[in-house]
């Protein structure tokens, strides 16, 4: 063989190797296929996980006999003790107590608060208001913005909704206006897609003939109890697939949720690890609060209608972003 034979011979061979090299990664031949990642990584195995899981591949299967069609695959969640810590005192009371001295501050007054204690400002003022609090106040126990405070496991989970088509909503007891300040940057859910206890605005102008909104003392919406599934109707105009909560505020929502035909999801966050954040029901036994109360006949509820109980001691691996 001359020497330019056997340089292309070479050539050739060569040329052939990387094609094949090529071909056999795309169809995935070059050694074991990687695992997808994991998208609930804050969760420990176990029934809440794989309740999770199993519903979301149920749903977003077309060859599944429960597959939903995207535009019905509503998620709702509640917020405080949901979504971020709500003890010792929900976040928005103690922004309220700071701006109103002396406020009621008990739950069965906040939704009225929200409406009512800074009636007559402007929504704008307010907005930055809310903005400027939440830069500067600070968790008593952590010492963290509030923003810091939303557990892990819950963002991963809004997250791996949206990655299968879903549309999340808050909804929450607390007021809308105070919410959707900053449920985009903090939870990817846009203000048009926060459904709270909502007081009503009036429209003027100011001495330049500008039109703007101010705040009114009058509420519209008490969002929560049988409020949430009410609100959920006006805003949303469907019933939701999936719901998540951690209250006895909560329960009209997820008995809602679960009353719709085809599959369905309901969970409620449980308070019972004291050591990594707080401990709280009455139910099993835990401390009773005035701060987001899970009482034994909700948890009762829970097992009677198939939903699934969250614990925060045994299903999350980890609570916050900054842990380790």
């Amino acid at each position: 063989m001359t020497l330019l034979r056997r340089r292309r011979w070479f050539l050739l061979l060569l040329g052939g190797l990387l094609a094949a090299t090529m071909l056999a990664g795309m169809a995935g031949w070059a050694g074991p296929a990687a695992s997808p990642a994991d998208p609930l990584p804050s969760w420990n195995p176990g029934a809440a996980r794989d309740g999770i899981l199993g519903f979301v591949r149920q749903t977003t299967d077309p060859a599944s006999p429960g597959f939903v069609p995207p535009a019905e695959r509503i998620a709702t969640f509640d917020q405080d003790g949901t979504l971020w810590v709500e003890q010792p005192v929900y976040p928005q009371v103690r922004f309220i107590l700071e701006k109103v001295p002396g406020a009621v501050t008990t739950r069965e007054n906040l939704e009225r608060l929200a409406a009512t204690a800074l009636s007559g400002m402007p929504l704008e003022t307010f907005k930055a208001d809310v903005r400027q609090w939440l830069a500067t106040a600070r968790h008593p126990r952590w010492r963290r913005p509030y923003t810091a405070l939303t557990y892990q496991p819950m963002q991963e989970l809004l997250r791996y909704l949206r990655a299968n088509d879903y549309k999340t909503y808050i909804v929450t007891g607390g007021g809308q206006d105070f919410v959707r300040v900053y449920a985009e940057e903090v939870y990817g859910i846009p203000p048009e897609q926060v459904i709270g206890s909502a007081g009503a605005t009036r429209y003027g102008y100011d001495s330049q003939g500008r039109p703007f909104l101010t705040k009114e003392p009058r509420l519209l919406l008490n969002d929560n109890d049988a409020g949430k599934p009410e609100g959920i109707q006006l805003m949303i105009g469907r019933r939701p697939i999936a719901a998540f909560g951690n209250s006895t505020g909560d329960r009209q929502m997820l008995e809602y949720t679960k009353a719709g035909a085809g599959p369905r999801l309901a969970m409620l966050v449980l308070h019972d690890d004291a050591h990594r954040e707080y401990a709280y029901g009455p139910a099993l036994g835990l401390p009773d609060t005035r701060v987001g109360r899970f009482t034994q006949e909700l948890h009762d509820e829970a097992r009677r209608q198939g939903w699934i109980v969250i614990s925060i001691k045994n299903d999350w691996r980890r609570l916050f972003a900054f842990d380790r």
